[in-house]
């Protein structure tokens, strides 16, 4: 039985959701909890309850913060399949704490937890946004005027649906899965004919008109339904060489100043529209040959990959513990970015990954496995001189190797910052050179 204070109220408590290797991998929420004196709760799917479970009882582990832990059932590609179990966890839960705050870490459980928010009154992004940002078929409901032209494929209407109303060439997006998975480029009609009979039955697929021009991606601290902290960061992406959209770099801040301010202008007129309450979000746009930004899509929670740290990296100063303010009704702030950060993902041949080796003074690769702990980095000063932080293999030796297309397909990834764009772009071709991957392709020859 949990424990009540000395007033006899029961203890206060914070509750983060979304996939247990996502909350570990950013263990300032939980250590920021904890030093406040409150009992840190975690809902995660229902997949992660061995790991957890072990990681718990390991002291040395972020995990072993984590007060109480609830699993639950559900997939990404089945709309709103969370939100019975997580409602039935979330009830033993207020009444045996006082809750005072909710976040959700990752995109797993970004809708039950504006649910689980909007309940209790906690502070939180809102009913329309925590929906909305999780169905892209939703973001062109409520925010028709910031994207492309768009069509929606609902289940069991893909063999009567027109698909000649839209300008090819297309991308298909399945409505709510995450980290581009089955996300692609089609030439024409026919051939999207085809790919829609390839995604499950039950899948609702929004098809739009594909934008050209360079990507970005706009990361904002909302308050109060006002934005305190925004910032441009920009992105390259698989597309330039095939017919996905796997993230390949990311860059913190953009070095193309110009390009901002038609970005942020755009960014709050929709965050007004969502009506985005407290929190963070992360809006993905392309900026079209006619100057003007195409919503891609946006999502409430903290952003993915490397974009936590590379914004340490940039403004001396990390994001979790404005984002746990934010979430607890206190006053937050972040500073502007004083020195340029970026993150590069490699590409690789499909194989057997075999080693991963860098020649570079002082650096060692850090093989952290699917799902595993990132080191800490330290962010240096303003004029500190241009600096590779850390290589970090996500795959186990021996993993096999895909082409890329999800980002759970990436191998190796490298963040690095610098006092100036040119600095900073200098040092990533170094680093290129310096980094091989061992892969023991199909014919038995490594690359």
């Amino acid at each position: 039985m949990t424990d009540t204070t000395p007033d006899g109220r029961a203890p206060e408590a914070f509750v983060l959701t979304g996939a247990f290797w996502v909350v570990c991998r950013n263990p300032r929420y939980l250590q920021e909890l904890s030093a406040r004196g409150l009992k840190v709760l975690l809902i995660t799917p229902e997949s992660y309850r061995e790991v957890a479970r072990t990681c718990m009882k390991d002291p040395d582990h972020p995990a072993s913060l984590i007060d109480d832990i609830a699993f639950v059932d559900g997939s990404l590609d089945q709309e709103g399949s969370f939100i019975p179990g997580f409602i039935a966890r979330a009830r033993d839960w207020r009444r045996k704490y006082t809750v005072v705050g909710a976040y959700a870490v990752g995109e797993t459980l970004v809708e039950p937890t504006g649910l689980l928010g909007d309940a209790l009154g906690l502070p939180g992004p809102g009913l329309r946004a925590t929906r909305a940002c999780r169905s892209k078929y939703l973001q062109r409901w409520y925010l028709d005027e910031f994207g492309p032209a768009s069509l929606v494929v609902p289940p069991g209407e893909r063999e009567e649906t027109a698909l000649d109303g839209l300008a090819y060439p297309v991308v298909a997006k399945p409505a709510t899965r995450h980290s581009s998975s089955g996300v692609v480029t089609v030439a024409d009609a026919a051939e999207l004919r085809d790919r829609l009979a390839d995604y499950p039955a039950y899948e609702t697929v929004l098809v739009e008109q594909q934008v050209q021009g360079q990507e970005y991606s706009v990361e904002s601290l909302v308050q109060g339904g006002e934005v305190i902290f925004a910032s441009v960061t920009r992105k390259e992406t698989t597309e330039s060489h095939a017919r996905s959209f796997v993230e390949l770099s990311h860059s913190v801040p953009n070095a193309r100043t110009e390009e901002d301010e038609a970005l942020l202008s755009a960014n709050r007129r929709l965050l007004a529209t969502l009506d985005f309450r407290d929190g963070i979000a992360h809006a993905e746009w392309r900026l079209g040959a006619d100057g003007r930004p195409y919503l891609m899509e946006i999502a409430a929670r903290t952003p993915g990959d490397g974009l936590l740290a590379l914004y340490q990296l940039a403004t001396g100063r990390p994001l979790e513990p404005e984002i746990v303010r934010i979430a607890l009704g206190e006053p937050a702030s972040y500073p502007a970015p004083r020195r340029w950060a970026r993150q590069v993902y490699l590409d690789h041949e499909p194989g057997t990954l075999e080693d991963v080796t860098v020649d570079w003074p002082g650096v060692a690769p850090v093989w952290v496995g699917d799902g595993g702990m990132w080191p800490e980095l330290a962010p240096g000063g303003p004029d500190a001189p241009p600096t590779l932080r850390a290589v970090l293999v996500l795959k186990d030796k021996g993993a096999p190797l895909s082409p890329l297309t999800s980002s759970d397909d990436r191998a190796v990834t490298f963040l690095i910052d610098a006092p100036t764009p040119g600095e900073l772009d200098e040092l990533e071709r170094r680093v290129r050179a310096a980094v091989t991957l061992t892969v023991r392709t199909a014919a038995g020859h490594g690359s």
